[in-house]
């Protein structure tokens, strides 16, 4: 015959089950939602090098960098603010073999470009070229 104190602890232990198993099920499901979701990985890195950094309007700047955590071939884009917001440029390449890239561009108007790279979910940190 089951006493009082063991009755108590079999229904304690039923329902302590049907929590973990209603929990484990709601966190099985938000993994594997969150598991589907791509996300940059901080493996993923791009630098950016502007030579030379001062020129005269019209004069040519070559931009070269490394990747890490890229595919080959991944598109890499020209960015320059445009007040808070970052506006795309024209100029662009792939990343080659080696995990390297480099471009040519030319700025029309005198002033200071806060510039940067962009290849899919990853950006470089912002380098700045003065055009007089």
């Amino acid at each position: 015959m089951a006493t009082p104190r063991r009755i108590a602890r079999i229904l304690a232990a039923g329902a302590l089950s049907a929590v973990l198993l209603t929990g484990g099920g709601l966190a099985t499901a938000a993994t594997s939602a969150v598991a589907a979701t791509p996300t940059p990985s901080t493996a993923g890195e791009i630098t950016l090098t502007a030579t030379p950094t001062e020129v005269k309007a019209g004069e040519k700047v070559t931009f070269t960098g490394r990747t890490k955590g890229l595919p080959i071939g991944t598109k890499v884009v020209l960015q320059h603010k445009n007040g808070s917001k970052w506006t795309t440029l024209h100029a662009n390449t792939l990343i080659k073999q080696g995990s390297s890239y480099s471009f040519d561009n030319t700025f029309k108007n005198k002033g200071k470009e806060e510039l940067r790279v962009m290849a899919g979910n990853w950006s470089s940190p912002s380098t700045t070229v003065i055009i007089r």
